[in-house]
């Protein structure tokens, strides 16, 4: 490519790109002074609807225009609608400035549509170019935003090494708030990576530098990111204020971010958390209070609902309020299309709507998320779907419903859909994500009690070597979950051995009959399509005694579930 060879047939003076509007936009990006920026681009916003294809410096603003579309100037359509005036320019026409900021631009709106790989493939042809172009601010950006593809993709080590490039390139040119911003993404990662504590520092660092900035969405960044480490270390309240802080943040800048739905689903995610552990405490206080009552000889109908009440209330609203945020998130996600937004508002749904015992809703949700990350090839989302859709299975498993018209048991198909959810996983470096994945193989592999057990402690094993003990949050809380199913089943095989080999301790006939009962019928039952009249028929037993085993070991609740 010829250093410029331009046309140099220029049109009047008086229709040239100010200089000084170049400077100015420019300058205020590194600086992170992002009103005045706003204000200048809205001033001149006549100049950017009708830049001349062969007009001096007209890529050049191009370049400047996608990164202030970046930070929040509305303008993503503009930029659009100029990159096709500009398909038409060769690369022999253009210097290498030039054809690296229309690069830029083209990588700028891949990535917003989330063409991550064609983005990629852009930025690394500005980073190519790097030692012929003398604009190093523009090659810190594209380091960090080739950073950000690949975070999104969950490469983390990859982003890594472009975030850290980008960041002490800004530094070399004196840029510590353009540095800041990028020290935030790399927090980001580190937090990914399983270092929480570094991770914190980071981000108070760059916090620091911007805090007298406006550039409310990096700070607001910053607030998601501290709300996630708390959510992680288990600190719910913590991380419901981070998250408020910050969507207020966010809503300063714009009221239609996508930062701001992330909050949103972030914040419901947390609220369907805590909905979950009120929910354990008024069961086991529910079992606590009837066990209470049974050894009186009677129960206390008056006094225990009461004492639940509130409960029960705080339960509900949570839940309410958990709907009405993804309400909100999906409201912004589908101004944008953005695939993994929606995804996940999907997946929370899914999630909110299995708690509830509504499978066929969550079977819904997860399905429309796969699609999603299936359109754009988006393995972390096509995980977390696949996820869902193998807990929704396991739920009917456990729940007794039938399969209709499929011949495929839910135990087979929650198996398949982990294994699926897996392999999307290995696809990225998010260590937590396949950790996720191994765990809900096991727990898959764990219905229905499966005589051998070695698949499922592989999962526990390999899910154990990727998460860090250090912090028990819901994740680490599956795993224990799992850990108890495997002790459980291992402990039926150990005592069926030890009885073929006559050791029963000091046991008599009928406790060994009753225990052996308790192993066998359930396992039967399942066989049996979960009907207690077949059970009672099969075994030659009363259909009683079928009844008081199965609701023993809480598969059957009421007279409804026979």
């Amino acid at each position: 490519m010829s250093p410029s060879i331009l046309n140099h047939d220029r049109a009047p003076s008086a229709l040239e790109i100010p200089q000084d509007f170049l400077a100015q936009i420019k300058q205020d990006i590194a600086d992170r002074r992002i009103e005045a920026g706003l204000r200048c681009l809205t001033a001149h916003q006549q100049i950017l609807e009708s830049i001349p294809v062969r007009q001096h410096n007209s890529v050049i603003v191009l370049g400047y225009l996608a990164q202030w579309v970046d930070v929040g100037f509305p303008g993503r359509a503009l930029l659009k609608k100029l990159l096709s005036h500009f398909a038409s320019a060769s690369p022999e026409s253009l210097t290498l400035l030039e054809y690296a900021h229309l690069r830029m631009a083209d990588g700028l709106v891949a990535m917003s549509e989330e063409e991550f790989a064609k983005a990629i493939k852009s930025f690394n042809t500005v980073l190519t170019l790097e030692n012929e172009i003398s604009d190093k601010q523009m090659i810190s950006i594209a380091n960090f935003w080739m950073g950000r593809c690949l975070r999104r993709q969950g490469r983390y080590e990859d982003a890594l090494g472009y975030v850290a490039k980008a960041r002490d390139l800004a530094m070399q040119l004196k840029l510590p708030k353009m540095a800041a911003v990028m020290q935030v993404l790399e927090g980001w990662v580190a937090f990914q990576e399983g270092h929480p504590e570094q991770a914190a520092k980071i981000l108070s660092e760059a916090e620091e530098v911007l805090a007298d900035t406006d550039d409310y969405v990096t700070l607001g960044n910053i607030s998601s990111a501290y709300g996630r480490i708390a959510r992680r270390q288990g600190n719910s309240e913590h991380a419901l204020s981070k998250f408020e802080k910050a969507i207020e943040l966010y809503n300063k800048r714009d009221p239609y971010n996508r930062n701001l739905a992330r909050s949103f689903v972030n914040i419901a995610f947390v609220k369907r958390l805590l909905a979950l552990q009120l929910g354990n405490k008024i069961d086991s206080e529910a079992a606590r209070l009837r066990k209470k009552a049974s050894k009186k000889g009677k129960a206390n109908s008056k006094s225990s609902p009461a004492h639940k009440l509130p409960s029960r209330e705080q339960r509900t609203q949570l839940r309410k309020e958990a709907f009405e945020h993804l309400t909100k998130a999906q409201e912004i996600y589908q101004r944008y299309d953005d695939h993994r937004g929606n995804g996940n508002v999907h997946i929370t749904l899914g999630y909110l709507n299995l708690d509830d015992g509504e499978l066929d809703r969550a079977a819904a949700q997860a399905a429309a998320a796969f699609r999603l990350g299936a359109e754009k090839k988006d393995s972390v989302l096509k995980a977390r779907a696949r996820m869902l859709q193998s807990a929704v299975q396991g739920a009917m498993f456990e729940g007794q419903i039938e399969e209709g018209g499929s011949r495929v048991p839910s135990s087979q198909l929650a198996c398949e859909f982990a294994r699926e959810a897996l392999e999307s996983a290995k696809h990225t470096q998010n260590r937590r994500l396949i950790a996720k994945a191994h765990i809900t193989l096991g727990l898959a592999l764990c219905l229905d009690f499966p005589d051998d057990l070695e698949a499922a402690q592989l999962c526990v094993d390999a899910a154990s070597a990727l998460l860090k003990p250090a912090h028990q949050d819901y994740v680490w809380r599956e795993l224990q979950d799992l850990k108890r199913k495997i002790r459980g089943a291992g402990n039926v095989n150990s005592t069926l051995r030890e009885w073929s080999q006559g050791i029963i301790g000091d046991k008599s006939f009928q406790q060994v009959s009753e225990e052996f009962a308790s192993i066998v019928i359930p396992k039967v039952w399942r066989r049996e399509n979960r009907k207690v009249a077949r059970v009672a028929r099969r075994l030659s037993i009363s259909p009683k005694k079928v009844r008081r085993i199965l609701r023993d070991q809480g598969l059957l609740k009421s007279s409804r579930d026979d």
